[in-house]
């Protein structure tokens, strides 16, 4: 009896330069809408990059800009553009809280992670977020040499 064998689209980005730029005040799972070959490309293992990438409104609807998402390799003539502008899918009551709180001083939405759910559908974290200061910066490299040395000291000690 041979298993059925389902692609693993466990494949999973993570933006962690946003963690390390700004406070995160509240999280949100968005849809996105993607073609058919930018699925593809994501299921192959195509490139997919957040770096850069950060959520505008346009007409009360929240879009996603510069995240770059590599061509299908296998894609014809209807190949997509990699940095075009992607619509989010939240609630409407998500969206005009996310508005009120954008429109504050300081305040941005970073998306820090796309991934497949269990039912194949991409989802993007997004993030309404603050930024940090040089001396929160130093606080997190701080804390994170901390932790460094106590796992290499745990790890001499067994």
């Amino acid at each position: 009896m041979a298993k059925d064998k389902k692609k693993n689209t466990t494949r999973e980005v993570h933006n962690k330069r946003a963690e390390f730029e700004y406070f995160f005040v509240s999280q949100f799972e968005a849809g996105i809408m993607l073609t058919g070959t930018e699925i593809k490309s994501i299921r192959t293992g195509g490139t997919v990059n957040l770096k850069d990438a950060y959520c505008l409104f346009i007409k009360e609807e929240l879009y996603v800009r510069s995240l770059y998402i590599s061509p299908y390799k296998h894609g014809t003539y209807n190949n997509h553009d990699g940095r075009r502008d992607r619509k989010l899918l939240l609630k409407k009551l998500e969206l005009r809280k996310l508005l009120r709180k954008v429109k504050e001083k300081g305040a941005s939405i970073i998306p820090f992670r796309l991934y497949f759910t269990d039912r194949g559908f991409v989802k993007l974290e997004i993030a309404l977020t603050k930024g940090k200061k040089s001396y929160d910066k130093r606080h997190a490299i701080k804390e994170r040499e901390n932790k460094r040395d106590l796992a290499r000291l745990n790890k001499i000690r067994l």
